[in-house]
């Protein structure tokens, strides 16, 4: 089971659950946080510091938001041509700057 980030994290971003993730599975999109369903360890301490309280665990998320976060990594985004996959860390990437259509229309 890994966590889900809702939708009380669009527009808001605190960052501070980036902080605090010991395996660096939180993408940054242009509008919201998201958590790689593979990378989570499920160690909870992201869901802890979210002043926002937008993070759940997998199986008490927003159904359409649990998708929404696996299409992030599993889909191509808007204006790319590959899935973001599986990097292995957020900041082997860096900021991917480009949302889901889910948030794009939230």
């Amino acid at each position: 089971m890994a966590y889900v980030i809702g939708p009380a994290c669009v527009d808001v971003m605190d960052r501070s659950c980036m902080e605090e993730c010991p395996v660096d599975c939180i993408y940054e999109g242009a509008r919201k946080l998201y958590i790689h369903p593979v990378e989570c360890i499920d160690c909870g301490a992201c869901a802890e510091v979210c002043p926002e309280q937008a993070i759940s665990a997998d199986r008490t998320a927003d159904p359409d938001h649990r998708v929404d976060n696996r299409r992030f990594f599993e889909e191509p985004l808007p204006g790319r041509e590959e899935a973001v996959g599986s990097p292995g860390g957020a900041a082997k990437i860096g900021p991917i700057g480009v949302d889901t259509e889910l948030t794009k229309a939230g």
